[in-house]
């Protein structure tokens, strides 16, 4: 597990590379930036995984970049991206391998 960053929060580093020892052809993961309408990175958002229900799974902030990553089973998902730039949601089918999407946030 990863060390807390002085916020308190135990995510890993959003901008890491995956590790080599990460398998694609088992692993799903859902990878992006979140934007605002300007097309500038989001610093700082905070971006929830939502299952095919629209129940919450999982949040990360993103990086200085704006970019996240979350490891999830194939299937449909909803990214929302809640951010002083505003909030915005994006729908994703993942399969195994690396999905990549943009989130665009918007007051």
């Amino acid at each position: 597990m990863a060390a807390p960053t002085a916020a308190g929060c135990a995510a890993p580093d959003q901008a890491t590379p995956l590790p080599a020892s990460i398998d694609l052809e088992k692993e799903t993961v859902i990878t992006g930036v979140v934007r605002s309408a300007e097309g500038d990175p989001v610093p700082g958002a905070y971006v929830r995984l939502l299952d095919s229900t629209g129940e919450f799974t999982a949040e990360v902030v993103t990086s200085p970049a704006g970019q996240f990553r979350f490891f999830a089973a194939p299937g449909n998902w909803t990214l929302r991206a809640l951010s002083r730039h505003g909030n915005g949601d994006t729908a994703v089918t993942a399969g195994r391998g690396v999905t990549e999407v943009t989130v665009t946030v918007t007051d």
